[in-house]
This record gives structure tokens, C-alpha cells and sequence, in this order.
């Protein structure tokens, strides 16, 4: 089983920046891919940014050219991500989450979320 935890959410003006952090512990060896997912109010669950570990990324419509996604460690173990997000705007306040995938699971693994809100 992995554990994951995310951080670095709080509060931050429209136009500003935030960066978080995911962090996959226990049984790492089998990632083969991290995501972000987002809960915004009132919306259904959904896909923010994805990296495997092979290296390929995956960066959703609403993210382009505001959310870069990088890991940390080496390339044979995934168990970091940090999801740069600039230019933020009100619509972006959210629950996030991260993702993990790994062989031999059956299900994903979840971490608690971490609120971001967008506000002047």
C-alpha cells in the first residue's frame, strides 16, 4: 500500500502563484503514475495534470501554459510531484488531489487534499 500526502495549499490573490507538493510513501516501488486531480465547488472530480514514470506528462486544457508538473528523485523511482500553478483566478479554488497508480493494486491511492482558494 502507498500513503500520500499532499502540501502547499492556502490562500492566494488572482494573478499569483502556488506550488504543490506530493509526496508517496510505503510501498513505492511500483508507481508507475502520479496526478493531480482538483474538486472545485459544486463540480465533479477532475483531472489536473498526470506524470508517469517513464517521464511522459499530461496537462489539462485549463492548465496550459499556467501549471507546469515536475517530479523529484531519480528516474527509476516516482514518489514526488510538484504542481506549479501560475496565474491563478477565482476559478481555480479547489480541493486538490493527488494520485497514485502502482502495479498490483487494484485501486488508486488518495491523499487527503489540500484546499486552495483564490480570493482578493
Amino acid at each position: 500500500q502507498v500513503q500520500v500526502e499532499e502540501s502547499g495549499g492556502g490562500s492566494v490573490q488572482p494573478g499569483g502563484s502556488l506550488r504543490l507538493s506530493c509526496q508517496a510513501t510505503g510501498r513505492i516501488g511500483n508507481i508507475y503514475a502520479m496526478a493531480w486531480y482538483r474538486r472545485r465547488p459544486g463540480k465533479q472530480r477532475e483531472e489536473v495534470a498526470a506524470i508517469t514514470n517513464a517521464g511522459a506528462t499530461y496537462i489539462a486544457d485549463s492548465g496550459r501554459g499556467r501549471v507546469t508538473l515536475n517530479r523529484d528523485g531519480d528516474k527509476n523511482t516516482l514518489n514526488s510531484i510538484y504542481l506549479q500553478m501560475n496565474r491563478r483566478s477565482p476559478e481555480d479554488s479547489a480541493v486538490y488531489y493527488c494520485n497514485v497508480q502502482a502495479k498490483g493494486c487494484a485501486a488508486p491511492d488518495w491523499g487527503q487534499g489540500t484546499q486552495v482558494t483564490v480570493s482578493s
